[in-house]
This record gives structure tokens, sequence and C-alpha cells, in this order.
């Protein structure tokens, strides 16, 4: 299973997006040819300061060959649009992989995992931009940058679409397309800043012809994915999965502060989704994590496995173990509790995205 970098902010650990350290090391050793302009930790040459703010990064690569690199499942800082301007290229959001081929389109938001590479990556030419619109949960309002020359009513229209319909793989339009190539001939042209007129312009039309495209499309709209609920889910599931959140000391109040919520509300939903307590959830959370720990890694020491997922002591451990399973660490790694899957898990809640294990080619929307 891929660990995906969290979006939340954990205790002191704020959250950290992808750097696309394989490409920028195909690009090293001249693999593929990549050109991009960003502002922040990303690939590229520097934008000036003050420079289109917001605009994390804009470019493409360009493979004339199949490569052995690839970008593994993980988080942007803002919503990604990409078009694949030629090749074909394997692309996977959330579980489901597809087989995108030119003029197709991909839109991502902050908290969408996501990789290109099954695991490598083949002859192509991708263009992508990468724009942050201060979200990293799905509840929270979206924030454009002034520069974007779209009306008020247009920019509404579109944030209502993109925030509640995330299919993620469209066939663009060719006028799309066309501007997509626009952008990237002006990266590739700009020289400290002497094409910044030409990107604000051309990135500003590519958001007009993607909400015309959205328009034509007559997309189905899902208001529950900007829900609260949803955002808790979100960190509930995260939570559930990933051991090294087990391991950090949660407060009831960091835990709700981590999805931008009240007390009240935070443990509102949990109740809801859970039909328990937020820290009793966190309980059984680290209980299960606990006994795959034990099943699947025989070198790990009992005591080992309860600090790695969050309890203070083993003896303390053991005594919540024995309570929720009937039998101790000891007793459960040595019987038959570890041949086969019996442990008492939480994996068939519905707590938001599934984990990126799924495996399917999904129908690309918006049919040719």
């Amino acid at each position: 299973m891929p660990t995906p970098i969290p979006i939340y902010k954990d205790h002191d650990e704020t959250y950290h997006a992808d750097s696309c350290r394989p490409l920028v090391a195909a690009a090293e050793r001249r693999r593929v040819h990549l050109e991009a302009l960003r502002h922040g930790h990303y690939p590229g040459r520097m934008l000036p300061t003050g420079a289109m703010p917001g605009l994390k990064m804009v470019g493409f690569w360009d493979a004339e060959a199949d490569q052995d690199w690839g970008l593994d499942w993980h988080r942007n800082e803002g919503l990604e649009v990409t078009i694949l301007e030629s090749g074909d290229l394997s692309f996977a959001a959330e579980g489901r992989q597809y087989n995108l081929h030119s003029g197709h389109l991909t839109i991502t938001r902050p908290w969408q995992l996501h990789r290109i590479g099954d695991p490598y990556i083949t002859a192509s030419r991708l263009v992508w931009l990468i724009i942050d619109l201060g979200v990293r949960r799905p509840n929270e309002a979206w924030k454009w940058p002034s520069w974007l020359l779209l009306s008020k009513p247009d920019m509404e229209e579109l944030t209502d679409i993109l925030r509640h319909n995330e299919q993620p793989v469209w066939n663009a339009t060719p006028a799309l397309c066309k501007c997509f190539r626009t952008i990237a001939q002006a990266v590739a042209a700009d020289r400290d800043g002497s094409h910044i007129s030409h990107l604000s312009l051309r990135i500003s039309e590519s958001f007009l012809l993607l909400l015309e495209m959205l328009r034509m499309k007559n997309v189905k709209l899902d208001r529950g994915l900007s829900s609260t609920r949803r955002t808790v889910e979100m960190f509930l599931h995260d939570l559930r999965i990933h051991h090294q959140n087990l391991s950090l000391e949660w407060t009831l109040e960091e835990m709700a502060s981590s999805c931008g919520l009240g007390l009240t509300q935070f443990v509102h939903h949990v109740r809801g989704i859970t039909n328990m307590s937020p820290l009793k959830y966190l309980n059984h959370c680290r209980l299960d994590m606990a006994a795959k720990m034990l099943r699947e890694s025989s070198g790990a020491s009992i005591t080992d496995v309860a600090l790695a997922t969050g309890f203070s002591s083993s003896q303390y451990f053991a005594t919540q173990f024995r309570r929720h399973f009937g039998v101790s660490p000891k007793e459960f790694r040595s019987s038959s509790f570890c041949q086969g899957d019996t442990t008492i898990t939480h994996e068939s809640m519905a707590l938001g995205s599934e984990a990126p294990t799924r495996d399917f080619t999904s129908t690309i929307a918006g049919g040719s």
C-alpha cells in the first residue's frame, strides 16, 4: 500500500506536497526534457517575486522514449490540471487506474491521491499547472488568485462544479488542448518573467475553456463532496491506515483542529460515522494496526509494536489488547489468530476515499 503525504496539520508537522523528485532526477540525467516555472519547492525556474501569486508550478515534460521512473502516489499543494499532448500514459487517482491518450485532461484537488506511471512512464508530452486555492480540506472555501480574468459569476460556477464533481479524467476539447500548447510555449520562452503577461492570459483562458467544456458535459454534482462530514471521514481514513499517524500523541483538541473544526462539531461527526467517541475510535484503530503488525512483522518486538502504534508502554498495550481481542499480544502472535484474517477491524466502515489499492480501468468522462 502506498503511503500518501498527509494533507492535514498533525501536531507540529504541517502538510507537505510532492516535489517531483523522480522527474527532476530524470531531467538531470537527460532522460526527459523538463521546462517549468514555479513558486516554492517545486522544480523549475523561479517565478519573479510577486508574479502570479498562487501559481505553484506550470510546465511540461517531453519524454521521447519510455522511462524507468514514475511519480508515485502523492497529493499536490493546490488544484492540478494536466493535458497529455501526445503519447499514452498510465494515470491513477484514488485507487482507480486510467489509460490516458493524447487529448486527455486530468484534474486533481489537494486531497486526491494520484500517481503517474505504472510504475514507469511511457514516451509522452505532458503539460500541467498547479494553483494554490488556499484549501487542504474539501469543506474549505476556495480562493482563486486575483490575476485570473474570469468574471465573478464564471469563477463561482467553475468552483461549484470542481468542488462537487471529482471525476479526475476527461476528454479535453481541441481549443483547450491548443491553449495548453501555448502555455507550454510561454514557459519555454520565459526568462526572468519575460512571459508573465502571456502566461496570465493563457492560464485565464484555459480555465474559461475548462468551464465551457464542463458546461457541455452537463456534469452531475454531489454537494456532499464539500461537507464537513467528508473532511472528518478523510481524516479518520488516513488515521486508520497509516501507523505514522496512529503513533502521534493525539488529544481531542488536536484531532478537531486537524479537521479545522470545533470540538462539538468534530465529536458529532465522528460519533455519527463510527458510533464511537474520537478517542475510543483512535484506540480501536491503534489496536487493529497493532494486530496487523504482529501478524506481518515477526522481527518487531511487542514493545516496538506498542510504541509504533501510539501506546506509551508495553504493559498498557497488553492490557488494552487483551480487552479488545481476548488474548495477549504474545498469544495472538503465536496462535491461529495470525494464520488467517480474523482480526476485528473497522475496514468495512465507509470512511471517505478508498485506500489506493484497487486496480481497475475506469471510464474516461466526456466521450469524444
